[in-house]
């Protein structure tokens, strides 16, 4: 299918480039190096209401499509793709499941936050033995009067050791399988909630990956997500928005090998010749450009079809599958064709 961008889509593509090359591209490798949260660009990114794009303005928000955010996604990811990571944790599985579940109050006090970049949300669902499988989780909340008391340990949580709040999933029936899991809003500094283990990533270093310990902690009955029960259903509908995430964050960084193997291989000069007079070397750029071209519209087309309210479900699965293993042979490709210098860090 043919996929027309608006001229609005257009603007906020060109507004989020501008800002990624200016502000996120320079410091990107050092970042990487160093594992430096990027807390300065996140609240620029926040002025510019990157940080909750389809939250409504009501709220704090850009009230924008999810092309657009797409859109935003991949410049962001083009740049700094630790950065990406973090902007698309925020916008899919931190704000997003406050803004569709929340009550007034959790909206009043975390959305509105969220969406501003003046708080960073984190996603716990994943455990040591529960990750594609939730129902396999073992964290769980008892209630005790006006609070629910959780204990439990999940792992792989970006942005955990930076983040102000954490949305939690924990089972609160365990003979309802995934209908009885719950979810809540876990504000950071409550007694019993503890950062635990920092993973050592091999890349998106800037972005923290850490274990989350809950060890009776306990928070008020108004911070519950929907209902009792709701927590799986909530995890779900949150992660197929991630999958567009993920899927955008792919797309960007795809895009900026290819765009770094091309501009190489004008200027790198061998038998007398640029590379791009190679035809070995022009047929790798092609395949390269059609997977970015193809990653791509995969991408906005499930965006489309969030937008028209229709089921994205399998077209955000393909998306995301299509375009990190686009992102992994794009990277592949463009160091085959730096030589040697692509083995390099610098």
């Amino acid at each position: 299918m043919a996929f027309e961008l608006s001229e609005e889509h257009k603007m906020i593509r060109a507004m989020v480039r501008d800002f990624a090359r200016a502000e996120v591209l320079p410091g990107a490798a050092a970042r990487d190096r160093t594992g430096e949260f990027p807390s300065g660009i996140l609240s620029k990114m926040g002025e510019l209401g990157l940080m909750g794009m389809s939250v409504p303005s009501e709220y704090g928000g850009a009230g924008v499509d999810t092309v657009s955010y797409s859109l935003a996604l991949q410049e962001v990811a083009y740049a700094c793709a630790s950065t990406s990571v973090i902007m698309s944790v925020q916008n899919s599985v931190a704000c997003g499941p406050v803004y569709l579940y929340g009550s007034d109050y959790l909206k009043e006090n975390y959305l509105k936050p969220l969406a501003a970049g003046q708080m960073i949300g984190a996603f716990a669902l994943t455990e040591p033995s529960a990750g594609s499988d939730p129902s396999s989780q073992h964290t769980r909340a008892v209630r005790d009067g006006d609070q629910y008391v959780i204990t439990g340990t999940k792992i792989f949580i970006t942005s955990g050791k930076h983040c102000d709040l954490a949305v939690v999933t924990a089972y609160t029936d365990r003979s309802r399988r995934h209908n009885g899991i719950s979810a809540f809003v876990v504000e950071k500094g409550t007694p019993g909630f503890y950062v635990g283990k920092e993973e050592d990533k091999m890349g998106l270093r800037a972005s923290d990956t850490t274990e989350l310990i809950f060890e009776e902690c306990r928070v008020p009955v108004r911070n519950l997500l929907g209902q009792e029960g709701d927590g799986f259903m909530i995890a779900m509908a949150s992660l197929d928005g991630g999958r567009i995430g993920i899927a955008s964050q792919s797309v960007g960084v795809s895009q900026a090998c290819l765009d770094a193997a091309t501009a190489y291989a004008r200027e790198r000069v061998q038998f007398n010749k640029p590379l791009t007079h190679f035809q070995g070397l022009r047929w790798m750029i092609a395949d390269m450009a059609l997977e970015v071209e193809a990653a791509r519209l995969l991408t906005l087309n499930a965006a489309a079809m969030r937008d028209r309210g229709e089921n994205f479900s399998a077209a955000a699965s393909m998306a995301k599958l299509y375009a990190s293993e686009t992102a992994n042979r794009s990277a592949y490709t463009a160091l085959q064709i730096h030589g040697g210098y692509g083995y390099t860090k610098e």
